[in-house]
């Protein structure tokens, strides 16, 4: 059975962003994409989309275009309390629902992976322990979260 990864809005925008700054994040998005991708099971959510659809960035339509090929989580209530704990919990701060509501959907369908370039709220080693805590104190998974660069086939060469 394939591996599960949660995918959150960075990937896909990055995936198609054309910035200089962030070429490097960028190359090694497409070639996860390319390489890697049909080996896991994707999944997004409606806080995913929601990003995306409000988000302003270059090729906008090719990153909405990627998110319509990954299958959708349905948002459950409980969702919602997840991340009002992430965040009473000071995980993420306030203003960013949306990263306490990745980490929700991520933990409560057991996804193996939470894919992200997030790495001040998310893929942070700083707060793995502190996710790890919290989770633990809700009997829920821990997702791994991670960067795109943790994520390739392991190879002989």
């Amino acid at each position: 059975m394939k591996k599960s990864v949660y995918i959150d809005s960075t990937i896909l925008s990055i995936h198609c962003d054309n910035r200089s700054e962030i070429a490097n994040e960028t190359a090694v998005t497409i070639r996860w994409w390319r390489e890697e991708r049909n080996n896991f099971s994707l999944f997004i959510s409606e806080e995913t989309i929601a990003e995306i659809v409000a988000g302003n960035y270059p090729r906008k339509d090719e990153v909405i275009a990627l998110a319509e090929s990954i299958t959708v989580l349905p948002p459950e209530p409980h969702i919602t309390e997840i991340a009002s704990v992430y965040l009473a919990y000071k995980l993420m701060p306030e203003p960013l629902k949306g990263d306490a509501l990745h980490l929700a959907y991520a933990s409560f369908y057991k996804i193996d992976f939470l894919l992200t370039w997030n790495c001040n709220h998310l893929a942070n080693a700083n707060k793995r322990q502190h996710i790890r805590v919290v989770n633990t104190r809700l009997n829920l998974s821990v997702p791994e979260i991670i960067t795109p660069f943790e994520l390739f086939t392991e190879t002989d060469k």
